[in-house]
């Protein structure tokens, strides 16, 4: 970051990655897009930093949920067991291949914008699609999903690898397909995002570790952490009421029109 920017960096991009880790937008890719076209860059230590605020937002807000289902597990209730399953099951295509594949993931797609916006554009066209198909739900309850949807959703996750194609996004075309309604599979992916992205936080931070600790950017880590944790909050709480009323079409076009955009753009500058 350039001095004169000061915190307008890590205000915006804790804004950024609050507003969009669940939205089926792709945060990464709105990152990405950012720095490429705006400077907006921040090292990685701070990227790590940020996205764990997200984490906590889920936390805060199922904070109840989670507890009952950890003292229920703990009293061997079967329910709260399959629904852990469930999530691990939903987690491990894209923490496995996210692990082993980490190095070509951050190091060539990355760095490919136009890639990321042809994601995001083709992305669009399909939720758009997927969102006024005349489907069916046959699950309704995250709690009662059967094991192989979970792991179906979980093979769809793992398309999210590629930047631009959005985890939440991935995963709730899967859901519809596969018979869930679009309210639990907005809510499924809150809770199937924590081992992914909490698994992601703990290798970037393991490998950059130093950078955190003694890279001199403690004040933009603490602003653009609080900023994502705030927003993040927010969009949790109420994004699953407006999914109900209004289905995924918005979220649609604004990939559209941020993925055509940055063609565009691309072009022209090319």
């Amino acid at each position: 970051m350039s001095a004169d920017q000061g915190l307008f960096v890590p205000i915006i991009q804790g804004f950024i990655e609050g507003l969009t880790e669940y939205l089926p937008v792709s945060s990464t890719g709105h990152l990405l897009l950012a720095e490429h076209f705006f400077g907006l860059h921040e090292p990685d230590a701070f990227i790590v930093m940020i996205q764990f605020g997200a984490i906590l937002a889920v936390i805060t807000v199922y904070f109840k949920k989670l507890y009952e289902l950890i003292v229920d597990a703990l009293k061997g209730n079967r329910g709260a067991w399959m629904f852990a399953l469930n999530v691990v099951l939903a987690s491990v295509p894209a923490g496995l291949v996210g692990f082993l594949a980490h190095d070509f993931i951050q190091g060539v797609l990355y760095e490919s914008p136009a890639l990321i916006c042809w994601m995001l554009l083709i992305g669009g066209f399909i939720l758009l699609v997927i969102d006024r198909l005349p489907l069916k739900p046959r699950y309704t309850d995250i709690y009662t999903y059967p094991w192989h949807l979970s792991l179906v959703i979980g093979l769809f996750q793992m398309l999210a690898l590629i930047p631009g194609v959005s985890r939440s996004g991935a995963t709730i075309v899967g859901s519809l397909l596969f018979g869930t309604d679009k309210r639990s599979a907005m809510e499924f992916t809150f809770f199937i995002a924590l081992p992914i992205m909490f698994g992601a936080f703990a290798y970037d931070f393991y490998k950059n570790t130093d950078a955190i600790l003694h890279g001199g950017a403690g004040t933009d880590i603490a602003i653009g952490f609080v900023v994502a944790l705030v927003v993040a909050i927010l969009v949790v709480r109420y994004l699953l009421d407006f999914v109900r009323n209004y289905g995924f079409a918005f979220f649609a076009w604004w990939r559209i029109v941020v993925g055509g955009g940055g063609l565009i753009a691309l072009y022209l500058m090319g």
